[in-house]
Order: C-alpha cells, then structure tokens, then sequence
C-alpha cells in the first residue's frame, strides 16, 4: 500500500503506520508552524499532538536567558540546543568523531553555522555538521570570492613590480576588478600585470 501524503492522513494511528524519515518529520513539522526538534522521538509527539488537537510551537528565544549546555555531545544534538561554537569543546568532539587529530573546521561549516543560527534551525544536528565536512551535504556555501581576493591581494603585493604603485592595494582593486568581470582564472601573476600595464598607469 503506498503511503498517503501527510495531509490527507487523519489520524495519528493511520499516520503511525507509516516509515517516516527524520528530514521528512521534521519537514512536515516546520510545514505547519510545529516545533521541530532533532529527535525521532520528539518529532513523533510533536505530530502526535497535533493530530489531538495541540499545536507545540517552536520556542521563543528569550534574551539573556541562555543556559550553557552540559549534556554529552552527540551526532544527534542540535547545533542551536548545545550553543555551538568553534571552541575547544566541539572541535574536540570532531577530533573523535573523523579521527582528524589537527582538526579545522572549513568554510561551509562557518557558514553553515551561522545560517543555521540565523534561521533558528533547531533541526540542525552536530551529525549534519559532519555531513558538511565530508561534502555529503549542502546548508550554506561561504562566499569564496573574498578568499580568492585575500589571495589575489597577497600575490600582488609580494610580486616586486608591484612596489612603483604609489598605493599598492587601490592598484590590486582595479587589476582584481577587470579579472573578477571576467571569465579568466581568479589569480594574481606578473603576466596579468604585463597585460593591463596601461589601465594600471594611474596608480
């Protein structure tokens, strides 16, 4: 028998009979305005008591009332629930979670963490955040384009050619400019210097 949509189920009984997946659970959840915790279980008994009649609503973040988290970290807490950070504490548990001993954590898990912040994902497990350091899924994608031009503003500064500018970074902007609009390689090199010589007079 194939499963109906959750819309049309009508009891939490006819519901129950079903395999639902986390994702899914919590999909449905958010869909109507429902509290969406990390658990398997938590989410049942949030649908559960909807289907009797009561509504769990997501919980107000109240200023200032933000306890420290001592449970135990799991791949099943919630990034918002524990206050991740990218302290000592959680870069400790994903030394034991990769076997990684020098450990960093990558741009998309940054900007992953803060997405997930900004939206108030309680959703959003510790086990998720591994997922985006294996490149298994996608949150948030940091924008790039400011460490290729941290890069581009080194190379330009290290190449002596570069020292006759009278001021060397608004030079890197023009040169970054005219390579950024453009479908070529997002880098710095003296033959790209060569070639746009005479827009660089200026400088």
């Amino acid at each position: 028998m194939d499963r109906p949509d959750f819309d049309s189920i009508k009891t939490y009984e006819e519901f129950s009979k079903y395999y639902w997946y986390r994702d899914e659970l919590i999909a449905i959840c958010k869909a109507h305005g429902l509290k969406a915790p990390s658990g398997k279980i938590e989410l049942n008994k949030v649908i559960e008591a909807w289907f009797h009649g009561e509504k769990i609503l997501p919980e107000k973040k109240k200023a200032g009332s933000k306890k420290k988290f001592q449970g135990e970290l799991t791949t099943e807490t919630g990034l918002i629930e524990c206050g991740f950070t990218f302290g000592s504490r959680f870069r400790d548990f994903f030394i034991k979670q990769t076997g990684v001993v020098k450990f960093k954590f990558n741009v998309d898990m940054v900007a992953t963490a803060r997405a997930v912040k900004e939206n108030g994902d309680d959703s959003f497990t510790l086990g998720d955040m591994l997922d985006i350091y294996y490149g298994k899924k996608t949150y948030a994608v940091y924008d790039k384009s400011a460490l290729q031009w941290n890069q581009f503003m080194h190379d330009f500064c290290e190449d002596e050619a570069t020292k006759k500018y009278r001021d060397r970074r608004k030079a890197a902007a023009a040169l970054w400019k005219i390579v950024r609009e453009s479908d070529r390689e997002k880098k710095y090199s003296s033959e790209l210097l060569k070639e746009y010589a005479e827009c660089m007079k200026m400088f």
